[in-house]
């Protein structure tokens, strides 16, 4: 799989992320659903954490296996989240190679982040604000435009 395909698909993850974690309600992080599930604020902690890994496969010297994570409020787990994607992009561009392979890491960390991101956007539905209709195929996404605007 090719560098800018993997920076493609980021920015798409970044992307999608965005509707659902932006000008949520205040009501939104916090919410339940029910007992042993996770509200919007553990699962994007959970999306990041998953990403650091993935992270932490590519630059060892850094990260270690065990890394601090401590937990913050909705806007510094959103900065957390983005900061997250710009250092994964970062290694797609130097092109490091690391413990895992990049297909392993689609189908383990990337696809499970953006598994998450469809979580978020169920429950932003569920908490009576749901993201706002967009054909994807025809959005604004490029590689490298992590952060919304």
């Amino acid at each position: 799989m090719g560098n800018e395909l993997l920076r493609h698909l980021l920015a798409t993850l970044s992307h999608r992320a965005a509707q659902a974690i932006s000008n949520v309600p205040s009501n939104f992080p916090e919410l339940a659903i029910g007992k042993g599930t996770r509200t919007p604020i553990e699962i994007l902690r959970h999306t990041s954490r998953v990403l650091t890994y993935a992270l932490s496969q590519f630059l060892p010297d850094d990260y270690g296996d065990e890394y601090e994570f401590p937990s913050g409020t909705w806007e510094w787990e959103v900065d957390r989240f983005y900061s997250v994607l710009e250092k994964l992009d970062q290694v797609f561009i130097e092109s490091r190679t690391g413990n895992m392979t990049w297909e392993q890491l689609v189908q383990g960390p990337l696809s499970d982040a953006i598994t998450h991101v469809g979580q978020l956007t169920l429950l932003r539905r569920m908490a009576d604000s749901p993201v706002t209709y967009e054909n994807f195929i025809k959005a604004n996404i490029r590689a490298g435009k992590l952060r919304p605007e």
